[in-house]
């Protein structure tokens, strides 16, 4: 294994580790509302990105953006994509219902690959079908027999799936796209901050000193594991990032029944059956077709 593979899959693993546990980071400050959580979200990414893309001087790939116009508005869908996303992942996670962002983010490479058959012109061989087919019988069988649809995991799913479809459009690393997002994001964040939060920590200069840090902390909390995924996607090739995304929802999953005592119901537990099965369907067929594809030698 060569020595940038190794470096990639320790990043990997850092940043699908990171999305895990971020959860607990979430509860440590759930006094604080979700709206607020993501309005700091914004702010101190903006500015841990910004400080970043200055010390790398990176500055002429934010140019290069601007100079193409067509990107602009893409950017500010993504920018909305990302903000709801996170907006209802706190919301989930500050009311006991990790077990639903957990099953969110395991839905979400099948719903990409939907999105990359209905907008990129990829096919689906028949076992991806297959695994298709299994993910949407599983959210299917709770609706027909529980009347209930897993409607937070399939808008996380979906929302973040079709951000990540609108960025692959976009040619700009994580980096200094987060940037160009939190920009977007920057007026609003400060309005409702200033004139609309009524809480009592909406005052900065209220909070105590270790809430304000906490705060603070959104913004590389936010960055880091983004960029991280940056290094590892340059160093891995797209089919063996794919089997490090479980990390994170795996972790979710850990710690919503272990640490936080959610109730593993049974229709949960059908639907996360079905889903499991989809994607141990999907990875198998995605590692047995890596492997036959011609090894070219130097």
């Amino acid at each position: 294994m060569s020595e940038l593979k190794k470096q990639g899959i320790v990043f990997a693993i850092l940043a699908y580790g990171l999305w895990g546990f971020l959860p607990m980071y979430f509860k440590v400050i759930e006094q604080v509302s979700p709206a607020e959580i993501v309005v700091h979200r914004v702010i101190w990414s903006f500015f841990f990105t910004l400080a970043l893309i200055l010390m790398l001087r990176r500055w002429q790939k934010v140019k290069d953006v601007f100079a193409q116009p067509k990107y602009l508005w893409r950017l500010v869908l993504s920018s909305a994509l990302v903000s709801g996303n996170w907006l209802l992942y706190i919301w989930a996670v500050n009311n006991d219902r990790i077990l639903d962002g957990s099953l969110g983010y395991y839905i979400n490479p099948i719903v990409n690959i939907i999105l990359g058959m209905a907008f990129l012109q990829e096919r689906l061989r028949p076992v991806q079908w297959f695994a298709v087919g299994l993910a949407v019988f599983g959210v299917a069988v709770e609706l027909v027999a529980f009347g209930e649809i897993p409607w937070i995991a399939l808008t996380l799913a979906v929302t973040f799936s079709t951000y990540g479809l609108i960025r692959k459009q976009i040619p700009v690393d994580a980096q200094t796209g987060l940037f160009l997002e939190t920009a977007v994001l920057l007026s609003p964040a400060l309005v409702y901050l200033l004139f609309f939060v009524e809480s009592t920590t909406g005052n900065l200069l209220a909070n105590t000193w270790q809430l304000n840090s906490l705060l603070l902390l959104a913004g590389p909390f936010t960055s880091v594991p983004l960029i991280l995924f940056a290094a590892a996607a340059q160093r891995l090739n797209y089919s063996t990032m794919g089997f490090f995304q479980y990390i994170a929802p795996s972790i979710m999953f850990g710690l919503a029944i272990g640490v936080y005592g959610e109730t593993f119901t049974l229709q949960k537990g059908i639907t996360f059956l079905f889903i499991w099965a989809a994607l141990a369907v999907f990875s198998l067929d995605a590692l047995r077709w890596q492997r036959q594809q011609p090894k070219f030698q130097s």
